[in-house]
């Protein structure tokens, strides 16, 4: 029943999300002054305000948020039309998400605690939460924009030596989110309303591994600064480790319940998840996975997972090829049967056809999948916002990435990922010599590695990469990488490469083939769909730039008005 009354006022708040901020009326000011920090419960209630903004889980309404296809600017996706970069510079800061309004929601949040009748514990746990809040949202500007201003107290509108003052260097801000995240973790709660839906200390940590191994990866990898790279990547391995070993949390036994179970609460890997219920709050993603044609998995994401003896399929002697979907799927990481359905769906045949004729099952509640609840936007399964499974891979990463990594840690990580449940077939355990990776003790290395990655380091990756397959994740690890080169369609040809086919295998009455509008490699009746077969589709990567937004030209031009700069990012 609270789940439900969570539910409802978080919805609430989304809705009212949707409207012009409300911190920027002058009536919530005075309330925010006189009246509203009078009670505990007032501060909670402020505080669910920004769940929408870093919690989205499944979006709502007609969205799925960045997972599936909400995020598909990688080589995860074959699509027939597949997502570009950024090339022109937007015209408005809304339009490129250049806001404070959140950094001054959770800094009134702050001005707001000492104001309250309660005690220094409960002062402390609000103080961390609102400064949790602040670092997220500093990470989301740092991660897209790089360099900017640092706010940590509430601005006057009519300061404008403040509202315009220069960027910050980025590593200044993210050592100030990382002060912010220490606090959090020393300061909120265990245990904080229903497990699960609100904030609590452990959902501070996750967070926690997750922001600084991607900032210590970006300083590292952009050469931006090595020592401070290093404190990052320290602290991403801190944050998970502190909930290894807490106990508190296991995986689940079956991997695709992660993504389509219709209640998670019972779930132990779900550390955060966004609670959905027919007629109050619900999504779109089971449809899409359901009924409806989709941007397919690509040849390249397939041939990313490993064989069933922990070799890649350029080494494996028990990979059967990809002349059809039963060989595709057979003695495969068991990861993938849980993430592709185990048939082709082709465009002429299927209407819920895939692009790469390869479809995705991973979020699709068979037990709906008929009812009214699992059609268009009325769908209510859980979503996970973060879980264990990232935990573990986060640690694992951090290690290597410290260059320190050692049997114990990925027997506490990856083989744990491994060893998930009582399913058949489970990959064997990855081992560790110096750098090389190894399986059954033989040292081992992808052919099609990366040559610039050791081997351990690329089977983390490719360990990351299979566990968050479709979450939302891949174009920010390959940001952060500085591998968006990866995502050129011209360049890497499996990201536009689909299933195997012989069109004479679908004919109609007439002996027609009924995929003859499909094109294949080579041009003929036999081979593998190219989903995006014009020139003009390609997405192509030849400039730096994209790893950055650009700033907008109507933030640039304010500046100048008010006597300030505020600098354009490289290459734009």
């Amino acid at each position: 029943m609270k789940s439900n009354v969570i539910i409802y006022l978080l919805a609430i708040l989304f809705f009212a999300g949707c409207k012009k901020d409300f911190l920027e009326r002058d009536p919530l000011d005075e309330l925010t002054n006189n009246d509203y920090w009078s009670s505990e419960n007032n501060v909670e209630t402020f505080s669910y305000g920004f769940y929408e903004r870093y919690f989205k889980g499944y979006g709502a309404g007609n969205g799925w948020g960045n997972y599936f296809s909400g995020e598909s600017l990688n080589d995860d996706f074959a699509n027939s039309a597949p997502a570009q970069f950024v090339q022109i510079i937007p015209s408005s800061a809304a339009a490129a998400d250049w806001t404070f309004d959140w950094v001054r929601r959770a800094n009134v949040m702050l001005a707001g605690i000492p104001q309250v009748p309660m005690d220094d514990e409960a002062k402390n746990h609000w103080t961390g939460i609102a400064r949790f809040f602040r670092a997220m949202e500093y990470h989301r500007l740092v991660s897209r924009f790089g360099d900017m201003p640092w706010y940590d107290q509430v601005v006057d509108y009519l300061d404008t030596e403040q509202l315009y003052k220069k960027r910050d260097p980025r590593t200044f801000v993210t050592d100030k989110m990382l002060e912010d995240f220490q606090f959090a973790a020393e300061n909120v709660r265990v245990e904080n309303g229903e497990k699960g839906l609100t904030v609590n200390k452990d959902v501070v940590l996750a967070f926690m591994s997750r922001v600084f191994l991607f900032q210590g990866t970006w300083l590292k990898y952009h050469d931006i600064d090595q020592e401070k790279a290093k404190t990052y990547l320290e602290a991403a391995k801190w944050a998970a480790n502190e909930l290894m070993l807490s106990g508190r949390y296991t995986l689940g036994p079956d991997y695709r319940s992660l993504f389509n179970a219709l209640d998670l609460s019972s779930s132990p890997e779900m550390i955060l998840y966004r609670k959905y219920a027919v007629g109050i709050l619900t999504h779109a993603l089971h449809s899409n996975n359901n009924k409806e044609s989709q941007a397919g998995i690509s040849k390249n994401a397939l041939e990313n997972y490993l064989c069933a003896d922990g070799l890649p399929v350029a080494l494996s002697k028990v990979y059967q090829g990809d002349q059809s979907i039963g060989n595709v799927l057979k003695d495969r990481d068991p990861r993938m049967a849980g993430t592709v359905i185990p048939e082709l769906r082709l465009q002429g045949i299927a209407t819920n056809y895939s692009t790469s004729g390869y479809s995705v099952h991973k979020f699709l509640n068979e037990s709906i999948k008929d009812l009214p609840e699992g059609n268009l936007s009325g769908n209510p399964t859980d979503a996970p916002v973060i879980r264990y499974g990232e935990v573990l891979i986060n640690y694992a990463e951090a290690c290597a990435e410290l260059g320190t990594i050692t049997q114990e840690d990925l027997d506490k990580s990856i083989n744990v990922l491994r060893g998930r449940g009582e399913i058949p077939n489970k990959l064997p355990n990855l081992q560790v010599s110096g750098s090389s990776a190894m399986v059954n003790n033989i040292p081992y290395s992808d052919p099609k590695k990366d040559p610039e990655i050791s081997s351990i380091l690329w089977e983390i990756r490719r360990e990351r990469r299979a566990e968050l397959m479709m979450e939302g994740f891949r174009f920010d690890d390959l940001r952060r990488w500085k591998k968006l080169n990866y995502t050129d369609t011209r360049n890497n040809i499996t990201i536009n490469r689909g299933a195997w086919i012989n069109k004479n295998d679908y004919l109609d009455g007439d002996g027609k083939s009924r995929v003859a509008n499909l094109v294949l490699e080579g041009g003929g009746d036999i081979g593998y769909i190219i989903p995006a077969f014009r020139a003009e589709s390609q997405r192509i990567f030849d400039n730096d730039k994209v790893y950055l937004w650009p700033l907008s030209i109507d933030q640039i031009t304010l500046y100048r008005e008010n006597g300030s700069e505020l600098t354009q990012n490289p290459g734009w």
